[in-house]
């Protein structure tokens, strides 16, 4: 039977881990993700100790199948938020693959979507795989102007 958990501290590796097979799935080379995994660790630790990240987990038992991440962004109001100071951030929503195709990530994506309800975040992003896009729809997301660049260190 499944389960859903809030986050805690000693979750660390699990959610690292999980971070690791997402950006695994979507074709990221080894290096990358050890570099990745290790940095990302270091990052995480005090953010589940103090709060800031923050999210669900779900479990079958004593394994841990699936999760989700939440952060709380500092933005500048906005005219897609023009009275507010933040936005929602979801991040890290993985599902081991042979739990795929059940409504878990919708589920979690609801579930988070409701955290941020309640802390009053009117606004959320998320940044979607391939295979997330079509879940994400489903929901109501949609896609945004954002464009990236990767910048060089002198």
């Amino acid at each position: 039977m499944l389960k859903t958990r809030k986050v805690q501290p000693d979750d660390l590796q699990v959610i690292a881990m999980h971070r690791r097979k997402m950006f695994e799935d979507m074709g990221a080379a080894p290096a990358t993700l050890d570099a990745m995994t290790r940095s990302f660790t270091l990052w995480l630790k005090p953010r589940l100790e103090d709060g800031r990240y923050f999210g669900h987990l779900v479990e079958d038992g004593a394994a841990i199948i699936a999760g989700i991440g939440i952060m709380l962004v500092d933005w500048p109001p906005h005219s897609l938020h023009p009275e507010s100071s933040q936005r929602g951030y979801l991040l890290n929503l993985y599902v081991e693959p042979e739990y795929r195709g059940r409504g878990i990530a919708t589920d979690l994506t609801k579930l988070a979507e409701s955290d941020l309800q309640a802390r009053g975040v009117i606004y959320a992003i998320l940044h979607a795989s391939a295979k997330g896009r079509p879940i994400y729809r489903k929901l109501g997301w949609t896609p945004t102007s954002e464009m990236a660049k990767t910048l060089t260190i002198a």
